[in-house]
């Protein structure tokens, strides 16, 4: 191979990444492979660039079904329903033994979930491959188009293409990493001392030593002790309830402060639990107490990123989140004696309170607006509904 070869591998890299928005999967070790990807480009969600001297017709039928397979694993790691790759090969002849059935579409044998398209880039015969690849993703603006290339050339896209790629993974990481957290730390020692205190008051099991730590209670919240909303978020009833609230607090609340930063999500933290509680003073009339509104007010926040963020969401943490945000109203709806109107408000009130704040450095005053008058909306239609139709 010549540096011409390497030259239009590096360049059609740096196109597909500066101009049509993919991500650089993975770059082999000779950094003669790389796969990208854009899960926002439906015809080929994934491009697959090799840059070799092509043989024979069997070494690239077997590679085709070496990036069918691997086709398959993306398809899975992203949760995708299908899967298109466009294979590429920079080559400067085609193989010597007929190869043209190896091209054009083709998937595995009892899997069309993912289909692989072929095309060879012939760099002795630039013409017709600068036309097929314009088909494909539109004109690659190399002019002039030169015969030979320098290795400085060759140095400068490749140097253009691993700067795209550490931005983007600084970008991510700036994402995930808005703010320290503080108020997750806050907010356990809270819920722990408070513990303690009832403990040493009676017990976190008496009804009487919760009500007055500020326990949710529909006929004291009728009477005008509104802030019984508020300050169940902070009690615990029982050693376990507190220790596998505190384990999720720990784990949810990381994350999305780091996400949120501290102060959003301080306000976050607490509109989900009064949120949460809420919801339960209309539809649970029974004493009740705990974090749980709050941290599924965490699990909101989540789907939220998820909607900003759908393909990051996914990739990174999203079906771990769906997987156990079901599994914990599944029990919900299972296990007696489960506030679940508390853990869907909360829910709901976290999701809303994300779309009100919106995450760092994001700038959508419309829909935060939308966001703020239905949260607004809900809240007080939920207040006037609940002290006119008590559920005492």
């Amino acid at each position: 191979m010549s540096f011409k070869e390497e030259y239009y591998f590096w360049r059609i890299v740096y196109y597909l990444m500066s101009e049509k928005k993919y991500r650089m999967l993975n770059l082999s070790p000779n950094e003669n492979e790389v796969w990208l990807e854009n899960v926002f480009e439906k015809q080929h969600g994934v491009v697959k660039i090799v840059r070799t001297d092509l043989d024979w017709s069997n070494w690239l039928r077997n590679d085709v079904e070496r990036t069918k397979r691997n086709g398959e694993r993306i398809r899975q790691s992203f949760y995708k329903n299908r899967l298109n790759v466009f294979n590429l090969y920079i080559t400067p002849l085609p193989p010597v033994d007929d190869y043209e059935t190896a091209l054009g579409w083709a998937s595995s044998a009892g899997n069309e979930r993912v289909k692989v398209y072929t095309s060879l880039f012939l760099t002795n015969d630039l013409s017709d491959s600068l036309a097929d690849f314009e088909q494909f993703f539109g004109k690659l603006p190399i002019d002039p188009v030169k015969d030979v290339y320098e290795p400085y050339e060759v140095d400068a896209v490749k140097k253009a293409v691993m700067q795209l790629a550490s931005a983007e993974v600084k970008r991510e990481r700036k994402i995930f990493e808005a703010g320290k957290p503080f108020f997750t730390y806050f907010f356990l020692a809270v819920q722990v001392v408070l513990f303690f205190l009832m403990e040493l008051m009676g017990g976190s099991e008496n009804p009487y030593v919760l009500l007055q730590f500020g326990a949710k209670f529909n006929p004291l919240i009728v009477e005008g002790q509104w802030w019984r909303l508020i300050t169940p978020m902070f009690l615990h009833i029982g050693i376990i309830h507190l220790l596998l609230n505190s384990l999720a607090l720990y784990y949810l609340g990381t994350v999305v402060e780091k996400l949120f930063g501290r102060w959003r999500f301080l306000f976050l933290y607490l509109f989900s639990g009064f949120f949460g509680s809420l919801a339960s003073f209309l539809f649970n009339p029974t004493i009740s107490a705990g974090a749980s509104g709050a941290i599924f007010g965490c699990f909101g926040a989540l789907l939220y990123f998820g909607l900003v963020y759908p393909h990051l969401f996914f990739r990174t943490m999203g079906m771990n989140i769906l997987v156990l945000v079901g599994m914990n109203l599944l029990l919900g709806i299972i296990i007696p004696n489960i506030d679940m109107a508390g853990h869907v408000g909360g829910l709901i009130g976290g999701f809303l309170a994300s779309g009100i704040l919106y995450l760092p450095k994001q700038d959508r005053f419309n829909k935060r607006w939308l966001f703020f008058l239905v949260t607004v909306m809900a809240t007080a239609g939920m207040l006037v509904y609940g002290f006119t139709f008590p559920n005492v």
